[in-house]
């Protein structure tokens, strides 16, 4: 199979990802809960997990590093802690479902989106300088659109909260792993990730970066202060009830550690060679529209005329070809583009796919639109 959904999960890992999961499966119980070697060895990978992120991401202290099961949990954490009801939350015209379904879960919060043209950073910053008024209490924004693969200016957008005394939530998704995350140089209070995508962890893995303080969403056992009822003060227990996912947390570590030897400049190139060299082959052709920016990531979506989007990722998945099609559950990015009826096919790539294989589905794909429902 030629795997192109890597935006959704990357699919092959290093070896060293199932070999740790594995192990820590059979080897190690949960930290903070004995005083036996199994119980240490835990603890131990839990915190070479955190170190290793404090490191890649740029932090201080590796326990304001949250063990999550995916980012989604980790932006509701972000979420939780600063958004208050009648808040007014400042988002990107870009943003996941995963931010805007639990803004709108919440009362009484007005949710306003800073929306420019995919692609045009200036436009972006533009939207984000004028919409943060006085009135904002947070801002969140995605660092990479995981529809279009569109680079937020991010940097800038920190620099202007700074400025004004706003805080931040940034959605490194679709950016961690393949883009320099910088928390400390943001200045962000929060910055979420999931393990299963550029980390090249296993999946229900992920990261909360705290930059600030933060309020538990769940409550429970930690392994510490057992005698009071109120959860730890201190991070990351505060944030980290129950049992943790230590199998998990070891997967993602040898992922990371994969992503520091291959170097985060080394992967982003590769990845946006690969799609650049697909994108020469589609866009030439009638009826296949690519959106293509020079700030785009190693991921990208197409429309074909005449066809629908599910069709098409149907007939390539049928080639032996994997890509996603449909809202890739950001109605927001569509609706900023104006593809929100049609959908997209999104094509994403990783570490480990090939120039070969970005030839042969671009084969596939461009025969299947030169023949229409006769190659069906």
């Amino acid at each position: 199979m030629i795997y192109l959904d890597s935006a959704a999960t990357t699919l092959e890992k290093p070896r060293s990802v199932p070999m740790a999961a594995a192990r820590a499966m059979t080897s190690m119980a949960s930290p903070g809960r004995g005083g036996h070697p199994a119980s240490a060895r835990a603890a131990n990978v839990m915190y070479r997990c955190r170190e290793l992120a404090a490191e890649l991401f740029h932090m201080d202290n590796p326990e304001q590093v949250i063990l999550t099961s995916n980012a989604t949990h980790g932006l509701n954490l972000a979420i939780h802690s600063l958004v208050r009801p009648k808040s007014v939350v400042l988002i990107s015209g870009y943003e996941h479902n995963a931010v805007t379904r639990p803004l709108y879960a919440k009362a009484d919060v007005k949710v306003k989106v800073a929306a420019g043209d995919v692609f045009d950073s200036d436009g972006v910053y533009a939207a984000f300088e004028q919409a943060l008024t006085n009135e904002v209490d947070v801002v969140i924004c995605n660092h990479v659109s995981n529809v279009f693969g569109f680079i937020q200016p991010v940097e800038r957008i920190a620099s202007l909260c700074r400025q004004r005394g706003k805080p931040l939530i940034v959605d490194a998704s679709q950016s961690a792993g393949t883009l320099p995350v910088d928390v400390q140089g943001w200045g962000a209070a929060f910055v979420a990730m999931p393990g299963h995508k550029g980390l090249y962890g296993p999946q229900g893995t992920g990261l909360l970066l705290c930059g600030g303080e933060a309020d538990p969403l769940l409550y429970g056992g930690t392994g510490s202060l057992s005698q009071q009822q109120q959860m730890p003060d201190f991070l990351p227990d505060r944030l980290e009830a129950g049992t943790q996912n230590v199998c998990g947390a070891a997967g993602l570590l040898a992922g990371m550690e994969f992503v520091k030897q291959k170097g985060i400049g080394r992967i982003q190139k590769h990845e946006h060679r690969l799609a650049n060299r697909m994108m020469d082959r589609l866009e030439r052709v009638p009826g296949i529209q690519v959106f293509r920016g020079s700030n785009q990531s190693g991921l990208f979506s197409l429309t074909v005329e005449g066809m629908d989007c599910e069709e098409v990722a149907e007939q390539l998945a049928r080639r032996n070809v994997a890509v996603r099609a449909g809202l890739h559950c950001a109605p927001l990015a569509h609706k900023t583009v104006g593809t929100e009826e049609s959908g997209t096919v999104r094509l994403s790539f990783s570490a480990f796919n090939l120039e070969w294989q970005v030839d042969q589905a671009a084969a596939i794909l461009l025969e299947l639109v030169k023949h229409g429902k006769r190659a069906w």
